[in-house]
């Protein structure tokens, strides 16, 4: 009988990005700052993350160069690329990456993102309408599965993608399972993710909103004929303060700048993903203005005004706190089924850095210990 318990299996992500600039830090001109990677790369790994996100948008950085990049600097901390569907065939997709992970030594996983808004689509050729996309996305991942879980030659005919003879000879690393992360929160999008994820990625709403994410999510995932869900992760941005009254004084000096004139910088660059003055196209930006609508603060410490600060774009709800406090938060989540926790900070280098001292050890500690209690309860059964 397996004395593992769900508590020995939670992650726990971060998110990096290639210049020094946030929601409050109006950066350099630079887009890309090699220096700052590495760094920003190497105080997650030091500080005990599991993986790091590299983000999509039609105008940033290409993932897998920084992904390539990342992985130079760091030995064991796992890549989750973003990667949107559509813009390049996917067999070269399946190669991209599995090349990669073999570079990396079986560091490589996907974050499906099927699009945005409409405006960022056609940035790249994309001219499909919302729900069609997911159907290509559907097929899409179909595809990848197929060449990296067994040896050609394949031949496919699909609605959106067609060839034949398609021969692969660079399988993931160790022949192991290279996993496919999936978001997005529109009735469409929890088809394709119940079906095809290994982790459905959600943004951070209270634990009443979450839980009923995650039973849509089990149940389109019943309805595809699997015997699981997906394994669900919720992505915070947590505000740290030595105690509490202290993390309060700096979230709303956060909130000050956001709706200053730095912020003002920050709406006019993410305008181009997610326009301000109208109501976002996507349904994650959406259901994070709804929350932020029935009130500031949810359950333990869940704070929503600057998601409203920044129009929904993004994940954007904070966590603000104590570390003890926000450990606490994180592991309300867990006891709902949550299986990973992204977090990344508006200062994003040093909260990074702060939460690998701080915040991340109280999480593992608290889940050892209920993962130990789990494990005797079962022996005295």
């Amino acid at each position: 009988m397996s004395t593992a318990s769900p508590y020995d299996e939670v992650e726990i992500l971060g998110m990096i990005g290639t210049a020094d600039a946030s929601e409050i830090r109006p950066g350099n001109a630079a887009v890309v700052d090699p220096d700052y990677t590495a760094r920003f790369a190497k105080a997650h790994e030091d500080g005990g993350f599991d993986r790091v996100l590299i983000g999509y948008g039609s105008g940033w950085a290409e993932g897998t160069q920084v992904a390539a990049y990342a992985a130079a600097q760091t030995e064991r901390l796992g890549l989750l690329i973003a990667h949107r569907p559509g813009v390049v065939h996917p067999t070269l997709a399946a190669r991209t990456f599995t090349t990669l992970d073999q570079f990396s030594k079986g560091r490589v996983a996907l974050n499906i993102v099927t699009g945005s808004t409409d405006a960022e689509q056609r940035r790249e050729g994309d001219y499909l309408p919302h729900d069609e996309r997911y159907d290509r996305t559907d097929e899409y991942l179909q595809v990848l599965r197929a060449l990296w879980d067994s040896r050609g030659p394949h031949d496919f005919e699909g609605r959106y993608y067609r060839f034949d003879g398609a021969t692969p000879q660079v399988f993931p690393y160790q022949d192991r399972h290279l996993e496919l992360f999936f978001g997005g929160s529109s009735p469409a999008a929890y088809v394709v993710g119940a079906k095809r994820a290994d982790t459905y990625m959600l943004w951070g709403e209270p634990l009443k909103e979450t839980g009923e994410q995650i039973a849509t999510v089990a149940a389109r995932a019943a309805e595809a004929g699997r015997g699981q869900r997906p394994r669900v992760s919720v992505s915070f941005r947590p505000i740290l303060g030595a105690t509490d009254e202290a993390a309060w004084e700096r979230a709303h000096g956060i909130l000050d700048t956001i709706n200053g004139a730095v912020g003002a910088q920050f709406k006019q660059k993410v305008g181009q993903m997610h326009p301000q003055g109208r109501a976002p196209e996507n349904a994650g930006s959406q259901r994070l203005l709804a929350v932020a609508e029935k009130g500031e603060l949810h359950d333990r410490c869940l704070w929503t005004p600057t998601t409203q600060a920044v129009g929904g774009g993004g994940n954007s709800t904070a966590l603000v706190g104590s570390p003890e406090t926000v450990a606490a938060a994180i592991l309300d989540y867990v006891e709902i089924g949550v299986d990973t926790v992204l977090i990344r900070g508006y200062d994003p280098l040093q909260d990074a850095v702060d939460y690998g001292r701080d915040l991340l050890p109280l999480v593992r500690q608290e889940l050892a210990h209920r993962a130990a209690t789990r494990r005797t309860e079962k022996a005295a059964v």
